[in-house]
Formats: structure tokens, C-alpha cells, sequence
């Protein structure tokens, strides 16, 4: 970093809302502990990661947990965007659904700066959405129309999972980006859980897009399993918009994800005998055990069915795909493992980024180190997942 006004941090820009304060739901398969309030406190005092999406803001009941924190001082609204708790910085999304003529469903997330913003943004989704209080809801509009309606507001729209089987652009919905939307109002594309840049070098038109690594978190426990590293000025939502666009020094400068193999949807799945196939012919329309055709298509086998490349090429510009393990996936690496680990480092950021070998030795002992610093260079031998079911890694 040539500007020394420029830090490095830690970001994770999707994230649920389980529950409100008073316990109305508003992710329905999120955690009841998933609240605004703690997820702030996750983040910056567990995980260590100090900007973070969460994108259930547009719910009324979200935003009174909002108006809350900030009249009682727990909490600040920044000049340049977001919510500041201690050293971690909160942005104000929604994941919402679209849904195309002759089109299947997909998500997508859309930030603003400012909370008064959400709130007017909320007001024009009410005669828009049956349920404005619930997460991943259906807009009654045409995509571009949604998309205009946030950039006119001063706000961003993220296409979300872009390859997972279930609401998602490439993987419900259409076999390019701009069949659906209007490529001048997208900021970045976020990935999923089950592909990697690699896997998106294969389709040209993700050339011109900033990809984003996220958890898709719900439960405070999963807040981080993939994350950025941004180069900021300061964890904000405006400094999150010059990074998206290259602007100044402001960049992604990296991509924290798992191995695709650990995503759930990474092979295509046969859902009459339970298998995934895991085999390297990828064109399946059968089952190759059982005959099948009820098959849940995997993310790697979707790709290659609409790439319009036979290699993958990975611009210049796109920063490095680091593979990350999660440390819950790291076998042994319990949770009272994990917190002797946390009581003694602080955050697990410390614990997966800058804790040396022989520092993990001396609290969990040589076994458990090792197979940290393995998840660190990614060289843990890995079981593929499919059809819902997560993939693992191997007891050696």
C-alpha cells in the first residue's frame, strides 16, 4: 500500500437477521440469537472482522433495534455510511428476490448508507412485497426497474450465490447476468459457498465485475466462514463503494473462501439415492448408480454447461482466492478447543491470519496446529458436498 492513509480489513457483507430484539422473526431459518445487536458484538469482539453487511435492514423491526442502539448510545450512524459499534462498522442491506417472465427465482443484495435511506427504500418495497418484515422476499417489479430505484437512492445492488442451484442468476434463473440485468447498475457479484474465481474465469462476462467472498451467516457461529480483505481508508460504506470501483488505492485485495468442495451444492446430487457424483464426467442428466433424473444440479456442473470459455482466465485486476477453513469445520477443533484458543488470541481472525505454529502448539498442542496452519494453505484433504449437504474434511 503506497498511500499510508490505507489499511487492511477484514469484511464480511452478508449476513442475516434471525430475530428482532423483541423476538418477531425476520430470517425464518436463522438463529433466534441472529440480532442486529449481536451480531455487532460477534463481530468485532469473536471474529475480528470490522465491516460487515447485514442484510435484513429494509425489516421495520430490524430498523427499530437500529433507532434503539443509536438513542441509547451503544451505537453511531458515520457521516460516510454505516453504523459504527466499537471498532467494527455495520452496513444497511437487503436480500431480495427477483423473479423474471419464463425466468426461475434469484437474489439479490442491495446496500445503503444511510438508515433514513433504508427507511424510505422500505417504504417504496411496502405496496411492492407481501411481507415487508421477512428476509429474502419477492419484489413485484421488474428487475432493472429494482435496480434503478437503489442507484437512484445512492445505493448498490450485488447479485448474491451467483451459482447456487436455488435463487440465483446463474443457477435458477438464466445462463448470462444480462438476460436478468442491466450490467451498468451492478457494484460486484458475490460468489457462494461452492465456487471460487477459478470456477468464474470460465464465464467472460464476470470479467468486469468485482467478486465478493461472503458467509451467507445464519447463525452468529457462521459469521465469517468466507470473508474479504478490503484496503481502506476507514471501514465505511462509501470507502466500501471506492474499493468496489478500484477507486484511489481502495480495492478488494483478497478473497477468503472455502474450497468448493466443502460448498453443499459443488457436485450435483441425486436425490432418489443420496449420492453425490463426484466423478469426472460433469454433462449429467442420469444418475450413474441408480438411473435417476431427479438431480439437484451441482454448482461446478451448472458452470461448465454454460461457459463460454474451455479455460479459465482470471483477470489481472481480480485479487487472489485465498482457500480458507473455517476453524468449526477443522476436525477436533471443538468448542472449548476454540475457546482456550479465542480466551488467549482474541479473534479468529488473529487465529487463522497471524498466530504462529508454535503459538497454537503451546494452548492445543501439536496435532491441532498442524491441522490449523494446514487449513491456512489450504492442503486439508477434503470430502465434496452436494444436494444440501456440506462437504468435510478428512480425518487424515
Amino acid at each position: 500500500m503506497n498511500n499510508p492513509n490505507l489499511s487492511s480489513y477484514f469484511a464480511d457483507f452478508h449476513i442475516h437477521i434471525g430475530r428482532t430484539e423483541a423476538g418477531a422473526p425476520v430470517k425464518i431459518s436463522g438463529s433466534r440469537n441472529l440480532t442486529f445487536a449481536n451480531i455487532a458484538k460477534e463481530a468485532a469482539e469473536r471474529k475480528g472482522i470490522q465491516l460487515v453487511g447485514i442484510i435484513d435492514c429494509h425489516s421495520p423491526g430490524v430498523q427499530a433495534d437500529i433507532i434503539t442502539s443509536l438513542e441509547q448510545g451503544q451505537m453511531r450512524e458515520l457521516e460516510e455510511g454505516g453504523i459504527a459499534y466499537e471498532g467494527t462498522t455495520l452496513l444497511l442491506g437487503s436480500e431480495l428476490e427477483i423473479r423474471e417472465p419464463d425466468m426461475g427465482p434469484a437474489h439479490l443484495l442491495v446496500f445503503f448508507p444511510y438508515l433514513e435511506t433504508m427507511r424510505s427504500f422500505t417504504e417504496w418495497l411496502k405496496p411492492r412485497m407481501k411481507n415487508v418484515q421477512l428476509s429474502s422476499q419477492r419484489v413485484y417489479v421488474p428487475a432493472r426497474e429494482l435496480q434503478e430505484e437503489v442507484y437512484k437512492r445512492g445505493g448498490m445492488v450485488i447479485p448474491a450465490h451467483i451459482f447456487t442451484p436455488h435463487r440465483s442468476i446463474y443457477g435458477s434463473c438464466a445462463p448470462r447476468i444480462s438476460d436478468v440485468l442491466d450490467p451498468r447498475w451492478i457494484s460486484a457479484v458475490e460468489l457462494g459457498l461452492s465456487a471460487d474465481s477459478e470456477m468464474a474465469g470460465l464465464i467472460s462476462e464476470l470479467d468486469n465485475y468485482t467478486i465478493l467472498t461472503n458467509s451467507d451467516a445464519h447463525s452468529l457461529g457462521k459469521i465469517g466462514r468466507e470473508y474479504n480483505k478490503m484496503i481502506l481508508q476507514a471501514p465505511t460504506y462509501r470507502e466500501f463503494e471506492r474499493a468496489l470501483r478500484g477507486k484511489d488505492g481502495r480495492k478488494v485485495a483478497g478473497n477468503y473462501g472455502l474450497n468448493p468442495r466443502l460448498g453443499k451444492y459443488h457436485r450435483t446430487y441425486c436425490s432418489n439415492c443420496n449420492y453425490i457424483i463426484d466423478e469426472a464426467e460433469v454433462s449429467v442428466d442420469r444418475c450413474p448408480y441408480c438411473g435417476s433424473t431427479k438431480l439437484v444440479r451441482g454448482v461446478l456442473d451448472r458452470i461448465l454447461s454454460i461457459a463460454d470459455r474451455r479455460e479459465s482466465s482470471i483477470p489481472t485486476c481480480r485479487p487472489p482466492y485465498h482457500y480458507q477453513v473455517p476453524l468449526e469445520f477443522i476436525p477436533g477443533l471443538g468448542p472449548s478447543k476454540l475457546n482456550q484458543l479465542l480466551a488467549v488470541f482474541g479473534t479468529e481472525m488473529n487465529i487463522l491470519h497471524h498466530v504462529s505454529k508454535a503459538q497454537l502448539s503451546g494452548v492445543v498442542g501439536e496435532e491441532l496446529a498442524d491441522k490449523i496452519c494446514s487449513a491456512r494453505a489450504g492442503t486439508l484433504h477434503l470430502q465434496a458436498g452436494g444436494g444440501g449437504i456440506y462437504g468435510k474434511v478428512l480425518k487424515e
